[in-house]
């Protein structure tokens, strides 16, 4: 490497700490505190004094250091080691694998499940082999950055974005789009990561049905629901539950609600066959390991019992709890079922202020600046767990209230 080169990207990130746009520094988890008393879990944190409340985790469950699950993933890496040591396709399928797959399937009614590394290669590895360059894509403004990649990555014949939730907008892309390709791809997140709210899957998918004789190949309806899956609706189905319809393909993660790692994808048989032969993001990549898809196994058996339905209430209940906390202080959110809750501040300094000021006091949370949410939308996202308690959410708003 040159010192041009380096010269050049040190610039470049010197340029996005100028702006207020770098990432930062990243905080370094030390050691998890188990719940005592009222209060939920605690996290030591490298280089602070004080134990954290986590409000910015995706592990909506709450059930990643849970016994059961930690010695379900203990006795799978005892039995086959700690990776697959392969792909798939060569010697890394192992049977936890195809037993997960068969569980996903039908925990989400559907035919077929595939596993990905992640949820991020799973929107990829789905959305970027389904386009052909006489293919037209529909895609919401303000779907997850892998859904733009994977949009970026193919070469299709059209490509329209609709405003966010406007099945109006969406209806106008499809009449757009009629004569200009032989399949359609309309795709949508299920949750929205940065918002917490959903697309309305009943209307959407009528809309798309409407105009499926309109194109040789069909409209063909994708959602990534990895933030829903897990985390709302009565039995954890996400959005598809919430919304009482069904999408074509679903895609989600085993690395939120869940707790563990990976990606997945549901869908009829033809299209996961399809997928298994032309996906390079799976074909070339290890799936999880073997620990992980037992740990996911037994998630599974904790979410299908009757633990599982006061665990999604529980959790419905103190996010509720949070709004109500939020609103009724005067602050700005996005009200909705899910535990994904922002706190709209709608300015990048103040945003940063109230962020230090929750470290100050013991909270993480994590800043939405742009560009990863647009000027004017800027947030922080507060993420409730099903492992926090009252207090734990009673806490959090007291730190919002006495922030000057």
């Amino acid at each position: 490497m040159t010192t041009r080169l380096e010269n050049a990207l040190n610039n470049h990130v010197n340029e996005l700490k100028a702006k207020g746009t770098a990432k930062g520094d990243e905080m370094v988890i030390t050691k998890i505190l188990p719940p005592e008393g009222a209060n939920g879990p605690r996290y030591v944190v490298e280089g602070y004094e004080q134990k954290f409340i986590k409000m910015n985790s995706n592990s909506y469950l709450g059930l990643s250091m849970r016994k059961e699950v930690i010695e379900a993933e203990e006795e799978g890496t005892k039995a086959f080691g700690v990776g697959p040591g392969a792909v798939r396709f060569i010697s890394g399928t192992h049977k936890a694998h195809v037993d997960l797959e068969k569980r996903l399937a039908k925990f989400h009614g559907r035919e077929s499940a595939m596993i990905f590394s992640s949820a991020y290669v799973t929107s990829m590895g789905v959305i970027f082999p389904l386009i052909t360059n006489e293919t037209v894509i529909i895609s919401d403004e303000l779907n997850h950055n892998c859904i733009i990649n994977a949009m970026k990555l193919s070469r299709p014949a059209l490509k329209l974005i609709y405003k966010h939730n406007s099945m109006e907008d969406l209806e106008a892309k499809l009449q757009e789009a009629v004569g200009k390709g032989k399949r359609c791809i309309v795709v949508t997140d299920g949750v929205f990561s940065m918002r917490g709210d959903f697309c309305p899957f009943d209307k959407f998918t009528a809309i798309c049905k409407k105009y499926n004789d309109k194109f040789e190949e069909g409209v063909t309806t994708v959602a990534d629901d990895s933030h829903g899956v897990g985390a709302y609706g009565k039995t954890g189905r996400g959005t598809e539950e919430v919304t009482g319809a069904k999408v074509d393909i679903l895609i989600g993660t085993l690395g939120k609600s869940y707790g563990v790692n990976g990606g997945y994808v549901v869908a009829s048989k033809a299209v996961t066959e399809f997928l298994r032969q032309t996906a390079p993001m799976y074909i070339y990549s290890n799936p999880i390991t073997v620990g992980e898809a037992y740990a996911v196994l037994k998630v599974l058996d904790i979410l299908e019992s009757e633990e599982g339905i006061k665990r999604l209430a529980h959790l419905a209940e103190i996010t509720a709890r949070f709004e109500k906390g939020l609103v009724d202080n005067g602050f700005e959110t996005i009200a909705g079922p899910h535990p994904v809750t922002p706190l709209m501040v709608r300015d990048t300094k103040k945003t940063a202020d109230i962020v230090a000021w929750l470290t100050k006091n013991g909270v993480l949370a994590t800043a939405m600046n742009y560009p990863v949410v647009p000027k004017g939308d800027e947030e922080i996202r507060f993420q409730i767990n099903a492992d926090h308690t009252a207090a734990d959410i009673d806490y959090v708003i007291n730190v919002l209230k006495s922030f000057k």
